[in-house]
């Protein structure tokens, strides 16, 4: 059960709930930081607008909704009027709902937000509950409930990959803020919407064994090509408003490379394209696919790269490239690898000169070191821990890592990394299998997979039409 794949204050229609614990996992670094890779001029207005593309200020764009020009308000929206309680087709939320799934979010992800960002994520987790509650009471319209014994069973789970017991688990959500009561809420609004699409919606997805021989015909003819995972924040800006827009995203590019919150908080809250609702990932794509700006960007990038703001037609955007790519050719970040990390963590009350001191001896320790043989008896010597790894490749460390892991021979260290807090760490690459290239993927797996991207499509319609119809009384 794929529960807790990533606690976050946004809907997704069945992906998983987080598997983060509180602190990073020792068996897996967590992804590094972006780095910049370029900056785009930001003077002047976005260039190759085309004048279709940019709305003046006295006309509206027809959108269906016979809007009139120069329209006049008579009334303003106060955003301390709606306070962030709701009652959802006579479901109520409260600000207590409110406060303990934004507080476990926060703690999980270890977010820094100023007071404004966090008056928007509260309006976000607002929403999310909503939406929660919408799944929640379609599911048991159609006879679809979750069992207490079942959501017992799945909490316990989810305290398992925190690496805690049922009961140390309630302990941690309460010293965040949380509560048992909030977590089991979401497990149950994840659980009763994947079984109401696995009975009402997977049923009706169809794909052609047609329309999977195009897409294995696509892929040949397309051998070798690069390819790039790019997500994208995008905010539109008319003449008057580009310095302010630019200035804008120079500001969230420098809270992303400061840890403030990462990308995918950034375009959830900011980004105005479709794709905000799954932090602002495009995909994977060709440079071909995307526009000229933002394709001579990308084109330039190393994996773990931001840059922006970047000029387009009617506003400015930021990428980060979180991968790339050649397809249907071996990629030696494809390779699998059998690892073993060694962690040292500092006692508290270590002061800058003792840590120092322990991380010269770590490193010197490791250097010598003579293969995956002798870690054990090098952790002894440095008291610290070893967690054996025999599942991950070099795509799945952080940027800075896979550079260094390209390079590493069998039975080689990495320098050490990690911080005072979570402690310090060195990975010894003990096997590698070389990744096989040149094969087209399997029909019946990706007859599966484009069938998966069918159902998570409806869906979002599906959720889209809940709240159309829903009445919800903001209190």
């Amino acid at each position: 059960m794929a529960l807790l794949a990533a606690i976050s204050v946004t809907c997704t229609p069945v992906g998983g709930l987080a598997q983060k614990a509180p602190a990073k996992s020792a068996d897996k670094p967590a992804p590094g930081k972006p780095a910049p890779a370029t900056s785009a001029p930001t003077k002047g207005a976005p260039g190759n607008a085309a004048p279709s593309d940019i709305v003046s200020d006295n006309s509206v764009p027809d959108v269906g909704l016979n809007i009139p020009d120069n329209l006049q308000l008579y009334g303003k929206v106060d955003p301390n009027v709606r306070k962030p309680t709701a009652i959802v087709n006579e479901t109520v939320i409260t600000g207590t709902d409110v406060d303990q799934r934004l507080a476990l979010a926060v703690s999980i992800n270890q977010w820094k937000l100023s007071p404004e960002d966090t008056a928007r994520l509260r309006t976000q987790t607002l929403n999310q509950l909503i939406d929660e509650t919408l799944e929640i009471q379609e599911a048991k319209a159609s006879e679809v409930t979750i069992p207490a014994a079942e959501l017992s069973k799945s909490f316990a789970g989810v305290a398992k990959n925190f690496n805690m017991t049922p009961d140390k688990m309630r302990v941690y959500l309460r010293q965040v803020g949380s509560s048992e009561r909030s977590l089991r809420r979401q497990i149950e609004g994840e659980l009763a919407w994947q079984r109401y699409l696995r009975r009402k919606v997977e049923p009706t997805v169809n794909v052609s064994d047609e329309e999977v021989k195009g897409i294995l015909k696509r892929l040949q003819d397309s051998k070798g090509t690069e390819e790039y995972h790019v997500n994208e924040i995008y905010i539109s800006a008319t003449p008057d408003r580009t310095e302010q827009v630019a200035a804008s995203e120079r500001q969230m590019i420098e809270k992303i490379q400061k840890g403030e919150a990462p990308f995918g908080y950034f375009a959830r809250t900011y980004s105005e394209t479709s794709t905000k609702s799954v932090d602002g990932d495009l995909g994977w794509v060709r440079s071909s696919q995307l526009p000229d700006e933002l394709a001579r960007a990308v084109e330039t990038m190393q994996v773990g790269q931001i840059a922006g703001p970047i000029p387009v037609a009617g506003g400015f955007s930021i990428i980060y490239l979180t991968d790339k790519r050649q397809v249907l050719t071996a990629d030696p970040r494809d390779a699998k690898l059998a690892l073993k990390q060694i962690t040292v963590r500092f006692p508290a009350g270590t002061t800058q000169a003792q840590a120092s001191a322990r991380v010269t001896a770590f490193a010197a320790a490791t250097k010598a070191m003579q293969g995956c043989g002798d870690v054990a008896k090098v952790a002894a010597g440095l008291g610290g821990d070893v967690v054996d790894s025999d599942s991950a490749t070099i795509r799945d460390l952080p940027p800075a890592l896979q550079e260094i892991m390209l390079k590493l021979a069998v039975g080689e260290s990495t320098p050490p990394f990690g911080s005072a807090q979570d402690g310090v760490r060195a990975l010894v690459l003990c096997g590698k299998d070389e990744p096989r290239g040149g094969d087209l993927p399997n029909a019946s797996r990706l007859q599966d997979q484009m069938e998966q991207q069918r159902v998570n499509l409806r869906a979002q319609q599906l959720l889209r039409d809940l709240r159309r119809d829903a009445i919800v009384e903001y209190r």
